[in-house]
């Protein structure tokens, strides 16, 4: 597989076609047993490993949530620097999800834990 520089590349298939473990290589969380992947020439094996995921973005089918506050997860995605609250507010109405956040008791500050209670008690 070969991604062109400055490009979004998308890996969509069937269930079982191996999306996952593409990124599963791709993001180090294991090495091939055969072969090399190489970025830029270079073998992602000698790469700071910290890096070489800060410049990947994965989308799961199945979100995790962490036992932290809403802003807490979405923070989450960037622990290189400090992410203000304006930030986390922009991001959640990208994803489309702001108005839910606000009417929360905690508003952002709400635990994601209990969050599953309450769409239970919506619905």
């Amino acid at each position: 597989m070969k991604c062109a520089t400055s490009e979004t590349t998308a890996l969509v298939g069937p269930s079982g076609s191996g999306k996952s473990t593409t990124i599963a290589l791709l993001q180090r969380f294991y090495d091939p047993l055969k072969g090399k992947i190489l970025l830029d020439g270079h073998d992602i094996k000698v790469l700071n490993l910290k890096w070489l995921r800060s410049i990947m973005s994965l989308v799961q089918q199945e979100p995790a949530l962490f036992n932290l506050s809403i802003r807490d997860n979405i923070a989450y995605g960037d622990n290189s620097r400090v992410i203000k609250q304006n930030q986390i507010e922009d991001a959640a109405r990208m994803a489309n999800i702001h108005d839910l956040i606000i009417s929360l008791p905690q508003v952002y500050w709400h635990f994601s834990s209990s969050l599953f209670k309450f769409h239970l008690s919506i619905l």
